[in-house]
């Protein structure tokens, strides 16, 4: 077998606008993060809307990866909430990078 290594990004997801009522209770400010691929966290206590992760769950595993620059997912920081009556929108911000073994992964 060979040692086949990879980096990705750690992510961060938070909430950095929102421009109506925040129905489920989240205010700017509130995160969650992404780490060594697979690491979902929230701060002790901190609530983060199941809905609005399930919209930035798709963009995710490309953001973990260094894309070319000129790739829309490279360029593209921002998602925003399905419920149209927030208008809660997020940004992912990439926060280091770890490197793995392919074969720890699959």
């Amino acid at each position: 077998m060979t040692d086949e290594r990879m980096t990705l990004f750690d992510l961060r997801v938070t909430v950095c606008e929102i421009k109506g009522r925040s129905v489920c209770g989240m205010k700017e400010g509130d995160f969650f993060e992404v780490r060594n691929s697979d690491q979902l966290t929230l701060p002790e206590g901190q609530p983060f809307c199941y809905w609005a992760i399930q919209a930035v769950l798709p963009m995710l595993p490309a953001k973990m990866r260094r894309l070319p620059a000129a790739d829309w997912l490279e360029q593209d920081t921002m998602a925003c909430c399905p419920d149209p009556e927030e208008g809660l929108i997020m940004r992912i911000d990439r926060i280091g990078e770890v490197t793995m073994r392919t074969e720890d992964l699959s």
